[in-house]
């Protein structure tokens, strides 16, 4: 019996293939009839008319000499392929074909050398144990539970708001651990220096310290002006510098994870862009998990594919709609946009004025009872939190008659919500600012003054939070369970979690910590209590309180604008910090920058001390002659991610045209198959009338 010797073509990619927008031919089936007349090949016939058949078939392969390397069964030497190391449970084919490939492997192995048998083998196992690793470390994760449950119930789109609050406390939890490293573990064990009092709460300290800042807390570690340099003082190594390299690399630190999970983010959408569509066939064929035995969470698994479905036909409803308007609706609905808009500026201009008007009467240092003097300590975070809790509903109710998508009017009040917030309090920053600078000679530390503003801020917005959910939301709750048929009831409806104004609130509240963070190191640690305690307060409203939105949204790009939103309110905390601290360097009289001394000259100390190189080095990096190389450095930088970024464009243009022509290819072949198969037939039936005749 002859052995045929097998012939493997491989398909070669070239630098030039990236920069057609349609798959050019792989000339793999030159030799078979049929390949002209593919989808593919003839939507690429036109760019081939310039050249012969054979001359592009060798510039697509690289030349006669690699093809005919290539026929002769002589692999090239480029990069190995992957999909023979790749686990089974990866590859996308059926058990038979899996059992094949492990087959054909072990041929493969038996064939090899011994170090490469036993290479391949430790990579396997290395993989194995990552993976192992990984599902332990994803199993510690907190609420992953309660993440599940709630995204069968109400969709990813409310799961993403608390896999958001998840992210902040780990955030917060790094914070804190920057802070007992850097600021006070130093002072703990080095002392505050000899002239501190000791810590005790007597004499004319209350319980309302607690919640004004001022008294015991004002002389603990919560605030600024505890940290005094202390014994730990060495010239390059003492509480200011570890103070403010505490606080530098708190700010740079989330400044790198926040824009790493906004770009991560956006590039997941951007690859999706708008031709992307879910594949309903696979959702509801492929969808299922077969290893579920679990009835619960089964129940769990068809409501995440029936919220997939309800996303997918709400969008390509919208999308109808929208093809059908006319040029005349398109001008009425534009015009609309823009009185709405106004409308939306008016509002944003009167509830500025409030906060001012507001934040003006608190300053008044007049003599009044203690819970009214409470209240007006409190009015500017009071009025804060009413600006910000009743405006964005009023731009939720704007949105819907602007004529978007249900994902759009979500980002668009986000976007809206967003400005009211951190214009508020950039308003109210300003004004404190202001205040405190007029009014220096009344404080004994300023910083901590600014810092119990903050402390305040924290306090009160988890106050609000807890106090809308078990004051509010739960009596209503409580109200349509027992009296459904009531007028009361039908007016205020259903509730449901609505996901712009709570994503808000988390940003809100993270921006306080990290504009606060240098005045009262110990917020992070009180945003991470608060923001433990807010999960469980969400959890509660979400799963007793709310019901499914019946409008679904597509998370990911929300997702995306909630971690650009909390990159807003980075900066906007790094620029407090900075005009503070430029514009006030003598301000402190307190803290570890008392006694005269400043950011810049302690600094200055410590470099001048330093080795001659190191000197140079720091102050040619810190001088105006650096920004010129430092600016030529970016814009190559620049220009080589965006050359990249196009590069890749027009790669994930092309093989989604691939994929396309490749389906089209499939669909023509079953349809040829299915014509010889009846042809086939046909002639079959006619040799066999044929020779009836014959044999009778």
């Amino acid at each position: 019996m002859e052995e045929h010797e097998t012939v493997n073509f491989l398909r070669l990619l070239s630098e030039e293939s990236t920069q057609s927008t349609l798959s050019s031919d792989s000339c793999e089936y030159y030799q078979t009839e049929i390949f002209d007349q593919l989808p593919s090949v003839q939507a690429s016939r036109p760019e081939q008319s310039r050249h012969g058949p054979w001359e592009a078939c060798e510039a697509h392969h690289g030349g006669p000499e690699s093809g005919e390397r290539i026929s002769q069964g002589h692999p090239s030497r480029g990069p190995r392929d992957k999909t023979s190391e790749e686990p089974l449970r990866n590859l996308a084919m059926c058990i038979q074909g899996k059992r094949s490939a492990r087959e054909r492997r072990k041929m493969h192995i038996s064939n090899i050398g011994f170090w490469e048998s036993w290479r391949r083998s430790q990579i396997i196992s290395r993989r194995r144990v990552w993976a192992q690793m990984g599902e332990a470390l994803s199993s510690l994760l907190p609420w992953r539970h309660t993440l599940h449950i709630i995204e069968g119930r109400f969709g990813v789109g409310v799961k993403s708001y608390f896999v958001f609050l998840r992210y902040l406390v780990h955030l917060n939890l790094l914070h804190c651990a920057l802070i007992w490293g850097f600021i006070l573990g130093p002072t703990t064990f080095y002392g505050r220096g000899h002239n501190s009092e000791p810590l005790r709460f007597g004499g004319n300290d209350s319980v309302l310290d607690f919640f004004l800042g001022s008294g015991y807390l004002d002389r603990s570690p919560v605030f600024y002006g505890f940290y005094t340099r202390g014994s730990l003082d060495l010239l390059c190594l003492n509480t200011p510098l570890l103070y403010l390299a505490g606080i530098l690399t708190i700010l740079l630190l989330s400044l790198i994870m926040v824009v790493r999970r906004t770009t991560v983010g956006y590039k997941h959408t951007w690859m999706l862009g708008k031709r992307y569509s879910m594949n309903v066939s696979y959702k509801i064929f492929c969808g299922w998990d077969f290893t579920i035995q679990d009835p619960a969470a089964a129940a769990l698994k068809h409501s995440f594919i029936r919220n997939d479905l309800k996303l997918f036909l709400e969008e390509q409803s919208f999308s109808l709609r929208a093809a059908q308007r006319t040029l005349g609706h398109k001008i009425r609905l534009h015009l609309l946009r823009v009185i709405l808009n106004l409308l939306v500026l008016s509002l944003l201009g009167g509830a500025f004025y409030l906060i001012y008007f507001s934040t003006k009467t608190s300053q008044n240092e007049s003599e009044h009872y203690w819970l009214v003097s409470l209240v007006l300590q409190y009015l500017p975070p009071i009025t804060i939190t009413f600006v910000n809790l009743v405006l964005p509903h009023i731009f939720r109710k704007i949105s819907s008659f602007e004529d978007y998508s249900f994902t759009t009017q979500v980002n668009t009040t986000l976007v809206r919500s967003i400005f009211l917030k951190l214009a508020s309090l950039g308003i109210y920053l300003f004004f404190v600012f202001t205040t405190t600078e007029q009014q220096q000679h009344l404080f004994q530390c300023s910083e901590n003054k600014f810092g119990r503003e903050m402390y305040k801020l924290c306090i009160f917005n988890f106050l609000a939070t807890f106090c809308a959910t078990f004051l509010l939301n739960y009596p209503r709750k409580l109200l349509q369970e027992k009296y459904p048929t009531s007028l009361l009831a039908r007016l205020l409806g259903k509730q449901h979690f609505l996901i712009p104004f709570n994503v808000l609130d988390l940003v809100y509240s993270q921006t306080v910590c990290w504009v606060g963070v240098y005045y009262c190191p110990l917020l992070p640690l009180i945003a991470t209590v608060t923001l433990g305690a807010t999960f469980y307060v969400k959890k509660f409203s979400v799963l007793r309180c709310c019901v499914a939105e019946q409008r679904m949204f597509r998370a990911s790009t929300s997702s995306v604008l909630f971690h650009f939103m909390l990159l807003l309110g980075l900066f906007m905390a790094a620029a407090t910090l900075g005009f503070n601290l430029y514009l006030y360097p003598y301000w402190s009289s307190c803290g570890p920058f008392g006694n005269g001394q400043t950011v810049f000259n302690v600094t200055e100390d410590c470099v001048d001390k330093l080795p001659r190189a190191a000197e140079t080095t720091i102050r040619y990096l810190a001088s105006e002659a650096f920004a010129l190389p430092l600016i030529l450095a970016e814009i190559i930088i620049f220009t080589s991610y965006v050359s990249r970024r196009r590069a890749n464009q027009k790669a994930i243009e092309r093989l989604k045209d691939m994929l396309v022509m490749s389906s089209s290819d499939k669909r023509f072949l079953v349809k040829q198959h299915t014509t010889m198969l009846r042809r086939r037939k046909i002639t079959n039936r006619v040799h066999s009338a044929e020779d009836a005749p014959l044999s009778h």
